[in-house]
């Protein structure tokens, strides 16, 4: 399904630009000057906004409380479908997850029950978050989901590198999306404003931010436990997680949707199935704790 069609969950886009003074203003930042800006790394940030700043600003500008939850949703629905497969296909029997001649639920003595754990685990994860956008854009299933199908480079879940190599990319791209989330739910909160015609109230805005910052490190922690998998150490190699090259999350060249869209394009590899994956999760998947924070 193209990524046009997300269009039905979402009302019509009413372009608004975020300026910076304003927020600034409204965040009680605005007297504090260039000397305190944050220094990251060995740049400092000018007072004058940069035009990648400005480019920034004008594509989270675009992004519309509804369709930074569809975005979310289909990058989940997708890491579901990701995870399912993964548990399923020939690169279980690997000696870092199953083992030569094993399965989700049957670990070698020569596999790696802790490492399988990791990815039953994150399948129940990602299934979870998908849910709590459903019931935030009104979906009532599944069923209702804007992709039902994704399409993955063809040995992905043949081989330990190539799942984990592409587990890698996935993960540091939904982080990404959900650092882009924060910040555009902080904003909107600031102006009050969804820029689609829709009302919430500053608390709502900034308790979707809080969410999305929930999952962001949940999203986190799949990345390092990947790296866990694969032998690449140190895991945790980041001192802070990154944008990976994003700058909105739903539209623009640069958003996250833009980096997902060759997960839903048939050239890119074969298809699976949300669905099927949903249907059999039951049968590798296992419990863990925890709800979306407090309000």
């Amino acid at each position: 399904m193209k990524i046009q069609e997300t269009g039905r969950l979402i009302d019509t886009i009413a372009e608004t630009r975020l300026e910076r003074r304003r927020f600034l203003t409204r965040a009680g930042l605005a007297g504090l000057g260039a000397a305190a800006t944050l220094t990251l790394g060995s740049q400092k940030a000018a007072a004058a906004e940069s035009p990648a700043q400005r480019a920034q600003e004008r594509a989270q500008a675009m992004d519309t409380v509804k369709e930074i939850f569809a975005a979310a949703l289909i990058a989940e629905d997708l890491a579901t479908t990701f995870y399912y497969n993964g548990l399923v296909g020939g690169v279980i029997q690997d000696v870092n997850l199953a083992g030569p001649g094993g399965s989700a639920n049957n670990v070698q003595a020569n596999g790696n029950a802790g490492n399988v754990q990791y990815i039953q685990a994150a399948l129940t994860e990602e299934i979870a978050h998908a849910d709590l956008f459903r019931s935030l854009l009104g979906i009532s299933g599944p069923a209702g989901d804007p992709v039902q199908t994704f399409y993955f480079p063809a040995g992905t879940f043949d081989s330990l590198a190539a799942f984990t190599g592409l587990l890698d990319a996935l993960e540091n791209a939904f982080i990404g999306a959900y650092l882009n989330a924060i910040q555009e739910f902080s904003v909107k909160s600031a102006h009050v404003d969804d820029g689609d015609g829709n009302t919430y109230t500053a608390k709502q805005l900034d308790y979707f931010a809080k969410v999305a910052a929930s999952i962001m490190g949940i999203e986190a922690e799949h990345r390092v436990l990947g790296r866990v998998i694969s032998n690449s150490n140190p895991a945790n190699n980041l001192a802070y997680e990154q944008t990976d090259g994003l700058n909105a999350v739903y539209n623009g060249p640069k958003s996250a949707v833009a980096a997902l869209t060759p997960f839903l394009t048939p050239s890119t590899g074969p298809g699976f199935s949300l669905a099927t994956a949903l249907a059999n999760q039951g049968t590798v998947s296992i419990a863990v704790m925890g709800n979306p924070p407090a309000f």
